[in-house]
């Protein structure tokens, strides 16, 4: 099967790829390629591929949501994809998770239903766990660069707007430091197609004593920081 959305070619996809929502971080993070070529902007999902330290990796745009990365991930795959780090921002749940923090993933929490029925046809719950040595590198890396991070499970929420009174402790008693919306389905994805995956997310606001947010010129720096201790893993594991 050949992808519909990503109409990049075979050979133009590197097997290492970091994996934001956001177009415009997508852009940004390419600058950190040597040499970085536009091999994908159908249907706003660019996709970006060059070299990092000499080894190729690519930098794509999974959009937003569950059903979005799921396609990405999906024809990723079909083009060569082997591993990846999803790189993109979260809401802080508890009160020691800071704006501006990292998050490093070690799971993610869902809602049964949805995208998650399609693929399993049945109510059964999916392990939804990133890679074991992609994680344990990427804390291995934060901690040598002396970056701000936690190591928890995140809740993959699929309505930014849903939340109620009862959001932040219904999830937060559930052993959940953040909320985002990917990283259950590509952790979960990438089990079934036998890739491997991980997550960092950068915390742009708290929801924690009224919700708060971090400035466009903040979350640039702790993306930048961020970015270059992400890279050295994707192309180390």
């Amino acid at each position: 099967m050949n992808p519909v959305h990503i109409l990049a070619k075979k050979g133009e996809v590197a097997e290492r790829v970091l994996m934001a929502g956001d177009p415009g971080r997508v852009r940004f993070l390419s600058n950190f390629l040597e040499e970085p070529k536009l091999v994908n902007e159908n249907r706003g999902y660019l996709l970006y591929t060059g070299k990092y330290k000499g080894i190729e990796v690519s930098v794509a745009t999974h959009g937003i949501g569950g059903p979005s990365i799921a396609i990405v991930l999906e024809e990723l795959i079909m083009l060569g994809g082997k591993k990846f780090i999803r790189y993109g921002t979260a809401g802080g749940l508890v009160d020691n998770v800071k704006i501006g923090d990292y998050v490093i993933v070690t799971g993610a929490s869902y809602n049964q239903g949805g995208l998650f029925y399609q693929y399993m046809r049945d109510n059964a719950s999916v392990a939804a766990a990133p890679d074991f040595e992609i994680t344990r590198e990427l804390v291995n890396a934060f901690s040598s660069q002396g970056l701000p991070y936690h190591v928890g499970n995140v809740f993959s929420s699929d309505a930014f707007y849903a939340e109620d009174e009862n959001f932040v402790s219904r999830w937060a008693s559930k052993g959940n430091i953040a909320v985002e919306m990917e990283c259950a389905t590509l952790f979960f994805l990438s089990k079934m197609k036998s890739v491997r995956s991980g997550a960092v997310t950068v915390v742009s606001d708290t929801l924690t004593g009224g919700t708060k947010w971090i400035t466009k010129e903040e979350l640039e720096e702790r993306v930048s920081k961020g970015a270059k201790a992400i890279l050295d893993v994707l192309i180390k594991v």
